[in-house]
């Protein structure tokens, strides 16, 4: 498996990135995918015109916090194993997990082991996974993801932006987190943005995705970015960038 990790502070065109890689893996017949959404704020579904009704934290806390209706002589645990498949969502070359929030009060020590090793045992069915995380890189930290092969950091060309990403970096140094290669990649939200002032963030620049005005008509229409055109500005670069990892 080859696995590649988005991360970024909210709004910088992380689930975009993560949306055209997913497509450009789709187009050139990398599949089955396994994409997960593991930002609170999950909107990867709609980037991939995926309908969603449940999550994965959804599922363990309506069964951790269950006190009746489970059947005799079966553990929580035992119920929750049972259910965890319910949150995959199948789509055509790829199938979408999202994580949700953060758990509720209580003690999830054993619901999170489970978590873990279901999220194991998945990852042996595909050949591929993309993960949408959020700027705490909080289901990284806790472990239920295996080793990153990549981790892609997201960052708008301003110093307030890549500050940020710059801490984010940071932040997996601190977690130990086991990323094997990690880039930044600046993407542009808005028309003719330029970086002022250059800062050094500690990670090599793997690419540059330009302001696209079709990103910006599929956010309108509210039309899925699987369904971008190929002449996008920002798909020919996200073909560029993963031209670059030799995937």
């Amino acid at each position: 498996m080859f696995s590649i990790a988005v991360a970024g502070k909210g709004g910088t065109g992380k689930t975009t990135l993560s949306a055209l890689i997913i497509r450009n893996f789709l187009k050139s017949n990398k599949r089955p995918i396994l994409a997960v959404d593991a930002d609170p704020n999950s909107n990867l579904n709609e980037a991939l015109g995926v309908e969603i009704d449940r999550t994965l934290v959804s599922i363990v806390d309506k069964i951790m916090e269950k006190k009746e209706d489970i059947p005799a002589g079966v553990t929580k645990e035992r119920l929750l194993e049972y259910h965890l498949q319910d949150a995959l969502i199948e789509s055509e070359g790829f199938d979408l997990l999202v994580m949700g929030h953060t758990e509720g009060p209580g003690c999830y020590c054993a619901a999170n082991n489970l978590l873990k090793d279901f999220m194991e045992k998945l990852r042996e069915n595909y050949p591929y996974l993309v993960m949408d995380n959020e700027a705490g890189m909080e289901h990284l930290s806790r472990r239920t993801t295996r080793d990153v092969d990549t981790l892609l950091i997201a960052a708008n060309p301003t110093l307030v932006s890549l500050k940020s990403a710059r801490r984010i970096y940071e932040m997996t140094q601190k977690l130990k987190l086991k990323i094997k290669k990690a880039y930044l990649v600046l993407i542009e939200n808005q028309p003719d943005s330029k970086l002022e002032e250059e800062i050094d963030i500690g990670l090599p620049v793997l690419g540059n995705i330009p302001y696209d005005e079709e990103i910006k008509k599929c956010s309108i229409k509210g039309t899925p970015l699987l369904d971008l055109p190929t002449n996008s500005l920002a798909l020919q670069s996200v073909e560029e960038v993963i031209k670059k990892l030799k995937i």
